[in-house]
């Protein structure tokens, strides 16, 4: 004969996992964005090309050599920044929430990877993007006319931003 105690002990645990496991709210799915969803929020005179790594959209722009001349390492360091920190990436993010982080790299027109930097999607806040939008604008505003604005950008995206520079073309880096 089974006894009751018996049957509780084997039962009991398979009961509650059953209950927990029906009873937990399920994570929403967020499907990761395609490139080409991601393409349209970046627009520069250049090439722009957007290849998905993982959640991680890679928007990769070549800039004219001339711009480096003309404003050196500073530009040189600041160019991923304009493009992370701009009302083009603030809204990939709010209209994927699967996107993870958008890396932008500057090339070289040779292909060479000049500067780079990744901004992961939890990084700002919303009070903290309005902050980087102000800092990046200005730098593209008047940055040629007042360095110093390009500075504040470069700090800006260091201090938010896990970034790479190459010392083929910054001396600084």
């Amino acid at each position: 004969m089974i006894k009751w105690t018996t049957v509780s002990r084997w039962l009991a645990p398979i009961v509650t996992l059953l209950l927990v496991s029906g009873c937990l709210p399920e994570e929403p799915e967020h499907p990761v964005p395609a490139a080409a969803e991601i393409e349209p929020h970046y627009v520069w005179e250049g090439p722009v090309n957007v290849e998905m790594s993982g959640n991680v959209a890679q928007v990769s722009v070549t800039v004219d050599p001339g711009d480096f001349a003309r404003g050196g390492d500073l530009w040189a360091k600041a160019f991923p920044y304009i493009f992370i920190f701009s009302p083009g990436t603030q809204a990939a993010f709010d209209e994927n929430p699967g996107l993870g982080g958008v890396r932008v790299l500057v090339r070289h027109p040779n292909g060479d990877v000049v500067s780079q930097a990744l901004l992961s999607r939890e990084v700002l806040t919303d009070l903290t993007w309005n902050r980087a939008l102000n800092i990046s604008k200005e730098a593209r505003e008047h940055g040629t006319e007042r360095p110093a604005r390009m500075q504040d950008l470069v700090r800006w995206g260091e201090d938010h931003t896990e970034f790479e520079y190459n010392p083929t073309y910054i001396d600084n880096p």
